[in-house]
C-alpha cells in the first residue's frame, strides 16, 4: 500500500490528494490518511469533524483505497447527508455516484429492496411512518379487544419499538414475560406484525431489524455486502442504537472462522454529547469501541474553531465530573474571550424579563438577532419567554418544536373552554369530543354537526340529546352521553363564576385528558413526550392563574381570558412566521429558541441558558433515576455551542403545579471555576423592580429573600420525620443541608424534591 500511495502522489490524483492534507490540524491530518483497520475519531465539540469525514472519504478515492461503489458512510439524518454528499463532490470534483452516502435507515431499506423476496416482502413494500404504524398497532388493539384508554395505542406502538430496535421480534418479546401491560404488547406485537407483512409494509424499525435479520439468515447476502464495502464511516456514532451496533458488525466483521473480516470501520463520535439514551441511544457502543477492536487506532479532535477559551474552560470542568468518559481537554486559539455571565433571578418571569433586557441590549451594540439563542430543559419552558419576546415586539424561532399556542394539547384545553362558553363552536367540538378516546369516531361526530345544522341549534345542545340524533349507534349514543354530562357540568362551574384556573384545572381531571396522558407516560417506554404534553398543561394552567391573579373587577371571564389568548397566540404568530419578512427587512432575523436536545449541532455567538435549577437541568426524573451524567452531557452540549458569550441563568423559585417552589442553583453551575464567572459589586437578583442593575453573579448559593433565617426552618424537621406538603401530599425526610434545604422524598409520585424548609408549603404529618 505503501509503495502504491507512492505512485499516485506523482499522479495528478495523488497531488489532489496532498492538497487535501493542506490546512488540516495534525490529529485532524492522522484521521484522514488513516489506511486500513479500525480508527476511532473522538471529535470534540467544534473540533471539525464534517470536514475530516468529507476529507476522508475523498482521500480514500484520491490515494486508490477505494473506489466510490466500495464506501459506505452513515448519517443519522438526511439533511446531513445531503450536506456530505455536496462537500464531497466539491473536493472530488464531480458527483459521487455510486458511494453509499446515507442514513442508516436509507441504506437499510436499499438493501431490502434487493433482496424482499428472501424475507416473504416483494420489492416495492411500502415504509409506514410512525403515524402509519401508530394506526395499525391501534387496529391490532381493536381486532384484539385491548381497551385503548387503559392501555394508549402510542404507549402499546412505543413499547414495539423499543423491542423492535433491541432486535427483538415478537415471539422473543413474549418470552421476556413481565406484567399485564407486557401480557398486552406481546399479543398486539404479533398481530402488528402479522398486518405489516400482509400489507406488504416495513415501519422504519423494520428497516433495521428485518436488515439485520437477512445477513443473519443468508450468509451470502451479508458476504455481498461485507466484501463490497471496503471502507465504512459512521457520524454520530455514540447514538447509535444496539441494531444499528449489531448490521455494523455484520458489515465489518469476520464472516468465517479464518477471517478476520476487512475491520475498515472508522467512527466519528464524542461520548460527551451522547444525550439520546431516551430514544434507544447506546452509549457504550462508543465507550467500549476499543474493547470490540483492541487494535483500533483512536485519534482525538481537540482544537475547537467555534468558541473562546474561556467557555471551553467550562465545558471542559463540567464534563470532568462524569465517570468513566473519555478524556479530552477542548481548547481554541480564538482567545480567552469573555467571562461567563451567571445571574440569579427572582422567578421566571424576571428570568425572562432579563434575557429580553440584555437580548435588547445586545441588538442596540449590533449584534443580529439571528445571532443569539436561548435554550431551555423542556418545551413546557418556552411559555414564559415567548410572552416576553411577544411583548417586547421581538421577533423568534421555535426550532424543534410548535410554539406554545400550537401545541396540539394547549389547542384541545383552549378548545374544551371555547366550546363551555361558545355552544355553537363546531370546530372544537369536533377537535374534542373523542380527545382523549371516547369511542365517538368521525362518522358520529358529522352526524351530531349535520343534526344540529339541519334543526338550528347549538352543536353543544345537539350533543347533549344524543337520543334524537339519526343514525347513532348506541355504543357512540353512550359515549356521547357520558361526555356531554361531564361538559354540562364544566359549563354550570363557568356560570357559577368560579376561576378560569379552577374551571381549566376541572377540565383537565373530569374529562380525563390528564389521566389519558399520565397513563401513557406510565405505560411507554419513551415517556418524555407525554410527560411534555403535562408540562406544557401545568404551563397553561400557570398562564390561567397569572389571569385570575391580575385580571380587575368584572374582567376576570373565561370570556376575556380566551381572548387574550387569541390575542397572544395571534401576535406569537406573527413574531415567529410573519417576522421572516421583517427579519430580512431590517437584516436582523430571528432569535431562536429551542430545548437543549434540539441545540446539539447548532451554533451561535451569544447563547442563554435559562433554569439552570436542580430539578431542572439537571431534570427531576434524572435525579430520581440516577441518570444525571447524561443530564450533565445535555448541559455541556448547550455549553459548547456558545461562540462568544453565554449567559447562565436559575431562579429562587419557580411555579410548579401552581406553587412557587423553591429551588437551589444547579449543581453544574457549582462545577464551573469561579474564576471563569464574570463577578459584579451589586449582587441583587433580578426581581420585579427591574434587572437589578448589572448584576451579574459569582456562583453562590441559591438564597431567599433577605433576612431570612432558613436554618431555623430546616432544624424544624429531622431525617425520617413524615411531613405534608400542600401541593406534593405525603412525604418523609429524607436528608437536610446547610442553609435550610430540606430533601422530601413524596409518597404520591415517588419524587424527591429539594425545598427550603422556612418558604416551602410543609408541615409535619399528624400522628
Amino acid at each position: 500500500m505503501a509503495d502504491q500511495l507512492i505512485t499516485t502522489a506523482q499522479s495528478p490524483r495523488g497531488q489532489r490528494a496532498d492538497a487535501l492534507l493542506e490546512g488540516l490540524n495534525g490529529p485532524q491530518r492522522q484521521a484522514v490518511e488513516h489506511g486500513n483497520g479500525p480508527l476511532l475519531i473522538l471529535a470534540g465539540a467544534g473540533s471539525g469533524k464534517t470536514r475530516v469525514l468529507t476529507h476522508r472519504l475523498a482521500f480514500l478515492i484520491f490515494t486508490g483505497q477505494a473506489r466510490p461503489g466500495e464506501i459506505l458512510a452513515i448519517t443519522f439524518t438526511n439533511k446531513a447527508a445531503a450536506e456530505m454528499r455536496s462537500r464531497v463532490e466539491q473536493l472530488l470534483g464531480r458527483d459521487t455516484r455510486g458511494m453509499w452516502l446515507s442514513t442508516f435507515h436509507s441504506a437499510c431499506a436499499r438493501i431490502l429492496r434487493a433482496h424482499a423476496a428472501s424475507l416473504g416482502y416483494t420489492a416495492q413494500f411500502t415504509i409506514y411512518d410512525q403515524a402509519d404504524a401508530r394506526r395499525v398497532a391501534k387496529r391490532a388493539m381493536d381486532e384484539l379487544g385491548a381497551d385503548p384508554k387503559r392501555y394508549s395505542p402510542a404507549a402499546v406502538h412505543n413499547r414495539i419499538s423499543q423491542a423492535k430496535n433491541l432486535l427483538l421480534s415478537s415471539g422473543a418479546y413474549r418470552e421476556l414475560g413481565g406484567g399485564e401491560f407486557e401480557a398486552v404488547v406481546a399479543e398486539v406485537f404479533a398481530l402488528y406484525e402479522r398486518n405489516l407483512q400482509r400489507s406488504n409494509a416495513m415501519d422504519f424499525d423494520d428497516l433495521l431489524l428485518l436488515a439485520v435479520t437477512l445477513m443473519e439468515r443468508f450468509p451470502e447476502v451479508r458476504e455481498r455486502y461485507a466484501s463490497s464495502f471496503r471502507h465504512i464511516l459512521v457520524d454520530e456514532y455514540q447514538d447509535t442504537n444496539h441494531a444499528q451496533y449489531r448490521l455494523l458488525g455484520l458489515l465489518c466483521g469476520p464472516l468465517g472462522e479464518d477471517d478476520r473480516g476487512h475491520r475498515n470501520l472508522a467512527v466519528v463520535g464524542d461520548d460527551a454529547q451522547s444525550v439520546y439514551g431516551f430514544r434507544g441511544a447506546d452509549i457504550r457502543n462508543i465507550l467500549d469501541f476499543q474493547e470490540d477492536f483492541p487494535d483500533a487506532t483512536v485519534v482525538k479532535l481537540e482544537q475547537n474553531y467555534r468558541s473562546t477559551q474561556n467557555i471551553l474552560r467550562a465545558a471542559n470542568a463540567i464534563i470532568a465530573n462524569n465517570r468513566g468518559a473519555m478524556p479530552k481537554q477542548l481548547w481554541s486559539e480564538l482567545g480567552e474571550g469573555s467571562l461567563l455571565r451567571v445571574r440569579e433571578c427572582d422567578d421566571e418571569h424576571a428570568e425572562a424579563r432579563f434575557v429580553v433586557g440584555e437580548i435588547e441590549r445586545l441588538c442596540e451594540a449590533g449584534r443580529k438577532r439571528s445571532e443569539i439563542a436561548v435554550f431551555y430543559r423542556t418545551n413546557a419552558m418556552s411559555r414564559v419567554l415567548e410572552d416576553a419576546l411577544v411583548r417586547n415586539d421581538l421577533p423568534y424561532q421555535v426550532i424543534g418544536g410548535a410554539k406554545f399556542y400550537e401545541r396540539a394539547e394547549i389547542k384541545d384545553a383552549i378548545a374544551y373552554l371555547s366550546l363551555l362558553v361558545n355552544p355553537h363552536d363546531v370546530v372544537s367540538f369536533t377537535r374534542i369530543a373523542n380527545s382523549p378516546r371516547r369511542g365517538i369516531g368521525q362518522t358520529s361526530l358529522a352526524r351530531i354537526v349535520t343534526h344540529a345544522a339541519t334543526t338550528d341549534i347549538p352543536v353543544f345542545a345537539a350533543a347533549a340529546e344524543s337520543s334524537a340524533v339519526p343514525g347513532l349507534t348506541r355504543a357512540a349514543a353512550k359515549a356521547l352521553e357520558s361526555f356531554m354530562d361531564v361538559m354540562t357540568e364544566l359549563r354550570e362551574r363557568v356560570r357559577s363564576g368560579a376561576s378560569v384556573a379552577t374551571v381549566l384545572e376541572a377540565v383537565l381531571n373530569r374529562t380525563g385528558y390528564i389521566e389519558a396522558l399520565q397513563e401513557e407516560a406510565r405505560e411507554a417506554v419513551n415517556t418524555v413526550e407525554a410527560e411534555g404534553r403535562i408540562e406544557n398543561l401545568e404551563q397553561l394552567l400557570e398562564v390561567a392563574r397569572e389571569f385570575d391573579d391580575t385580571a380587575g373587577a368584572g374582567e376576570g371571564t373565561l370570556d376575556a381570558f380566551l381572548q387574550r389568548v387569541a390575542l397572544t397566540a395571534s401576535s406569537d404568530e406573527g413574531s415567529a412566521e410573519g417576522a421572516e419578512d421583517e427579519g430580512e427587512g431590517d437584516g436582523q432575523g430571528l432569535i431562536t429558541l429551542m430545548t437543549l436536545h434540539n441545540a446539539k449541532g447548532t451554533e451561535f455567538p451569544v447563547v442563554f441558558i435559562v433554569g439552570c435549577e436542580d430539578g431542572v437541568i439537571p431534570h427531576s426524573r434524572a435525579i430520581d433515576e440516577g441518570a444525571t451524567e447524561e443530564e450533565r452531557r445535555l448541559f455541556y452540549v448547550g455549553v459548547t455551542r456558545a461562540m462568544r458569550d453565554l449567559y447562565l441563568s436559575y431562579a429562587q423559585r419557580r411555579a410548579v403545579f401552581g406553587a412557587g417552589v423553591w429551588g437551589r442553583r444547579s449543581r453544574f453551575l457549582e462545577e464551573i471555576p469561579t474564576e471563569l464567572v464574570e463577578t459584579d459589586e451589586d449582587q441583587r437578583p433580578v426581581g420585579f423592580g427591574g434587572f437589578g442593575g448589572s448584576s451579574i453573579l459569582r456562583p453562590t448559593p441559591a438564597r431567599a429573600p433577605r433576612g431570612a433565617g432558613r436554618a431555623s426552618g430546616a432544624a424544624r424537621f429531622g431525617i425520617g420525620e413524615d411531613v405534608v406538603h400542600a401541593t406534593f401530599g405525603e412525604g418523609v425526610v429524607t436528608g437536610i443541608e446547610n442553609d435550610g434545604v430540606v430533601i422530601v422524598r413524596f409518597s404520591g409520585d415517588g419524587s424527591e424534591r429539594t425545598l427550603l424548609a422556612e418558604y416551602a408549603p410543609i408541615t409535619r404529618a399528624s400522628t
